[in-house]
């Protein structure tokens, strides 16, 4: 039979493991927002048809994830995650640019030109992210936990949505404005802008559930009380 001590040690494992689950996939979703940012869409809902850039489609799991961590995990482990994307974008920034400094081979099925048309704008979305990133990611913690601590960790839908609805707003002006100022219209800008935070607004809302669902099983799995906190 486990000892009541080996049993403590099995579950700092798994919540362990569980940080650095979420985390991954955090920074995963992070990237691979900033490669496809340079691509705008159009996204029709039904109710609805935006017009986005194509990064816009896996950044809520982003927010999603940095909710459930906050919940779970606080804020002091939430923000680490926030320097591990940082960084993670800053060395994506390095790699593409070592790409672009050395010549295609012929037989290269990616020449020169393909290669630049993809990602010689990307140092200035990827800037451009980072700068949104940074600002809306640790707002985003901020107000999860003043709305956790003024409701005494009940309402989760409350401080989940309104941090996420605030810090995207922030982060969609931030990052659009970078990218295209100067270089198109403000009406255009805005357009995006609009667009872009009520996308991620829906997808906000839209996750709500996913959310209740992930905290009660974890809080289920690992026998948490309202507002406790996996230690690490």
């Amino acid at each position: 039979m486990d000892k009541p001590e080996d049993a403590i040690r099995v579950q700092d494992r798994q919540g362990l493991f569980l940080y650095i689950v979420l985390g991954a996939l955090f920074v995963a979703a992070l990237v691979t927002c900033n490669l496809v940012a340079n691509k705008f869409i159009s996204v029709n809902l039904g109710f609805a048809e935006f017009q986005i850039s194509a990064g816009v489609l896996p950044y809520p799991l982003t927010f999603l994830i940095t909710d459930i961590l906050s919940e779970v995990y606080g804020r002091k482990r939430t923000n680490a995650i926030v320097f591990s994307g940082f960084f993670a974008s800053l060395l994506v920034l390095g790699i593409l640019y070592a790409g672009s400094a050395f010549p295609a081979l012929e037989q290269s099925p990616v020449n020169d030109t393909q290669y630049d048309s993809v990602f010689r704008n990307s140092w200035r979305v990827i800037g451009a992210s980072m700068i949104a990133y940074l600002v809306a990611q640790f707002v985003d913690v901020r107000v999860f936990h003043f709305w956790k601590d003024l409701t005494k960790g009940k309402h989760l839908w409350l401080r989940n949505n309104f941090s996420t609805i605030f810090s995207q707003f922030l982060d969609t002006i931030l990052v659009t404005t970078v990218i295209f100022a100067g270089r198109e219209s403000f009406d255009f800008i805005a357009g995006l802008v609009w667009d872009g935070w009520l996308f991620k607004v829906t997808c906000a809302l839209a996750d709500t559930v996913l959310i209740y669902l992930a905290i009660f099983a974890i809080r289920n799995y690992f026998k948490l009380g309202r507002g406790e906190e996996i230690k690490l």
